[in-house]
């Protein structure tokens, strides 16, 4: 059977051309670019081309790059990092009630152990506003943490707008642009962010390898004490062939960006047009214009997601859910309450995202497929009967 992955916010395959690029790093080149000799400082080198090939992309310098095992780690670091450092100033946080996990759980961790947290609601396109956000700011206010894009619907919020806030109250700013990374352009600077995360495995590179990005002059403790790597800010020996795949790999994902870009947002309407004019009691989720230009996320009426799901993967098409079922949990999507969706809703969301190995023919697979799934389930559907028999 012919299988067609529409999940690429969850991972990408990796690029031949990246793991060529890392594969002499595993074998002959195995110095630790820690150590003296040659084959270790040719090691070195190559982390610190990686950098400064990763630098000159996201508009930053590379003393500013620091590597890390991935987005997750990358949020700890900036969230607990500030407020480690900050915390005999203050001990506020502002973020949003949408973001990943990596920073929410890391907020609660932090609010168990005397840190205030202010949580943003969001419209129901997902999206906060700079307004918002200055009005929560207080004199004990260390960080504000405000994601690029939504990870779930795709919702770009206004991060430079947010950062000119936080720049006029000199108060550090980190965005989590873990999704936005290779969907949009980047630079640290027009942003007005002083941290910034991502990783690697979602732009067809290694997984297991992530990036902070810290403005110089921004003070923040390590995460992970153990020795001088990084500048003495990370210990750990450095992931070499990581290193230089995730440079690899951002390499790639931004030559020809625009007209890629471009053929991927095409798909993206094509599918968000097809799937609302053939399947009726469905809805668009996030913000139609100011979104990731390879999501789209439906809420389906009378129709269980996970369900949903499963009968997709039986045609060979893998998409994900809108909520929190496949970790185990029964709760509804935190991203899909917060729009506003009640729980039967929310739960009848799906997530699909594109990549640029995708093609129209596989779009055409999933809108052929996907209104008979559905018709399908909503027949065993006993709400939708009595939804049906009251209309008439």
């Amino acid at each position: 059977m012919e299988r067609i992955y529409f999940d690429h916010a969850a991972t990408t395959p990796m690029k031949e051309e990246v793991l060529d690029a890392m594969m002499p790093y595993f074998t002959e080149n195995y110095g630790n670019p820690s150590s003296v000799y040659n084959i270790a400082q040719v090691n070195r080198k190559a982390v610190d081309d990686s950098r400064a090939s990763i630098a000159e992309i996201l508009g930053a310098r590379p003393n500013e790059i620091f590597f890390t095992s991935g987005g997750t780690e990358a949020d700890n670091w900036a969230i607990r990092g500030i407020a480690a450092r900050k915390g005999r100033k203050g001990n506020h946080i502002i973020t949003t009630k949408v973001e990943h996990h990596a920073v929410l759980h890391t907020c609660e961790y932090l609010e168990r152990h005397g840190y205030e947290v202010t949580y943003l609601d969001v419209d129901e396109y997902g999206l906060v506003t700079a307004e918002q956000v200055e009005a929560a700011i207080k004199d004990t206010t260390i960080l504000i943490s405000v994601m690029y894009a939504n990870n779930e619907i795709g919702t770009i919020m206004p991060i430079k707008e947010i950062g000119e806030v936080a720049k006029k109250h000199d108060i550090p700013f980190h965005t989590d642009a873990v999704q936005a990374i290779g969907q949009e352009r980047i630079n640290v600077d027009e942003l007005n962010v002083d941290l910034l995360s991502l990783s690697g495995h979602k732009i067809n590179g290694p997984k297991g390898m992530g990036i902070l990005y810290i403005r110089r002059g921004t003070r923040l403790c390590p995460l992970i004490h153990g020795g001088a790597q990084e500048r003495g800010r990370r210990g750990g020996t450095e992931n070499v062939p990581g290193i230089v795949g995730l440079a690899k790999a951002l390499e790639l994902t931004y030559a020809d960006f625009d007209n890629k870009n471009r053929k991927i947002r095409e798909m993206r309407d094509y599918l968000i047009d097809g799937i609302l004019k053939e399947v009726p009691y469905a809805r668009l989720n996030g913000h139609r214009e100011k979104r990731l230009a390879n999501n789209l996320n439906i809420s389906f009426e009378f129709v269980e997601g996970e369900s949903l799901l499963l009968l997709l993967d039986m045609e060979g098409i893998a998409a994900s859910s809108g909520s929190a079922c496949t970790s185990g949990s029964l709760d509804a999507s935190h991203v899909m309450l917060a729009i506003g969706l009640p729980h039967e809703k929310a739960h009848g969301s799906i997530r699909i995202t594109l990549g640029e190995t995708n093609t129209m023919e596989e779009a055409d697979k999933l809108l052929e497929k996907l209104p008979a799934i559905v018709q399908r389930m909503r027949d065993m559907s006993p709400l939708y009967e009595d939804f049906i028999n009251n209309k008439k």
